[in-house]
């Protein structure tokens, strides 16, 4: 049996998760999909519902999805519907998680990774972030799980922009992408998010593909990029005293990124022993990291991406003809020591 592809739905508070999930479900798109929530919200999606269990609290709605509430834990719950799906008791295609708008998605997203079982039945397909652009500034201010929420993401949303002035929303688009360059950000009015801006995005796959904004870093950053030449690496500062964006000077995220890069190689010994250090100690502090390295010794790009302490590495497609071979990795943490990580990486060139 194929895997099933999974789709994590956070968001803070009152951020719009219900209201996109309704829609998700409601279009005629013909999929088939489970629902799995925290909790059920005070918007209960029981505008069709056919068949109510309350003993199995697995709710089968007219068009052929399905709702089930956390019991116990999520991986009981994924178990339960994996196993009905190949008994042929249940009919979906893939499942959604909403997480509760106070959840970190840390332990949902590993739990993906750590159980066997669940690892052969789920293919994690990718964290989706709602964020309300009317009290986002004030929940990344006072809340912690509001800002790992934004470090997680594989994409983000931002809801009620239009409650908001077009400088509000750049700046907190502005804010965002310091806390996490390598999710697209689209603002959006609920009827509008097509289903393939929220299934199959692949964030979790291994490929090849590091997408940070090039001009995000190209912008308020090339001064930095000049001296990058002369050291051979370039990695974005992310308060940067020579950038006055107004919303730089008026918050300090403890959830930040910084992007590093170098035409050296990659010594695959060294650069394993740094990493396995770092994550030793960083590794709680570690919310999503990928990279694509040139590898001493291979004339395949290496591509790593890692949650937390998990860290996964696979060899990718060769380098092309001409093309420039740099390393280039994207680290999104909670107060992570930057100079300790460059440092360590510098050292781990050949």
């Amino acid at each position: 049996m194929s895997l099933i592809p999974a789709t994590i739905l956070t968001g803070f508070l009152g951020s719009g998760k219900t209201t996109l999930l309704k829609r998700v479900l409601q279009e005629a798109h013909g999929q088939k999909i489970a629902v799995i929530e925290n909790e059920f919200g005070e918007e209960n999606i029981d505008n069709d519902i056919l068949v109510a269990d309350t003993n199995e609290q697995i709710i089968q709605m007219s068009n052929g999805c399905i709702c089930c509430t956390i019991r116990e834990d999520l991986r009981t719950t994924l178990k339960d519907l994996a196993e009905k799906k190949r008994k042929g008791e249940l009919d979906f295609e893939r499942v959604v998680i909403e997480t509760t708008g106070l959840a970190d998605p840390g332990p949902v997203t590993q739990t993906f990774f750590m159980d066997d079982e669940i690892a052969e039945s789920y293919l994690l397909d990718s964290i989706l972030t709602l964020v309300d652009a009317k009290h986002a500034n004030q929940q990344l201010n006072d809340r912690q799980e509001a800002r790992r929420q934004v470090g997680f993401a594989d994409q983000m949303f931002i809801s009620k922009a239009d409650l908001v002035t077009e400088p509000e929303l750049d700046a907190l688009m502005h804010r965002l992408k310091h806390m996490n360059p390598r999710a697209p950000i689209k603002a959006v009015h609920f009827g509008e998010v097509g289903l393939d801006e929220v299934f199959d995005l692949r964030g979790f796959n291994l490929n090849a593909k590091l997408d940070i904004d090039p001009d995000f870093l190209k912008d308020e950053h090339s001064h930095d990029h000049a001296h990058a030449h002369e050291h051979g690496h370039g990695h974005d500062h992310v308060h940067d005293e020579h950038c006055d964006h107004p919303a730089h000077h008026h918050h300090d995220d403890d959830v930040k990124s910084f992007v590093f890069r170098s035409d050296r190689a990659f010594d695959p010994v060294k650069l394993e022993d740094f990493l396995g250090a770092i994550l030793n100690i960083y590794g709680p502090r570690m919310l999503r990291y990928k990279g694509v390295l040139h590898m001493k010794g291979t004339d395949r790009k290496v591509i790593f991406q890692g949650v937390h302490q998990l860290m996964g590495s696979d060899m990718g497609p060769p380098w092309a003809e001409g093309e420039v071979r740099q390393s280039k990795m994207v680290f999104i943490g909670i107060d992570l020591p930057k100079d300790i990580l460059i440092q360590g990486l510098e050292q781990s060139l050949v």
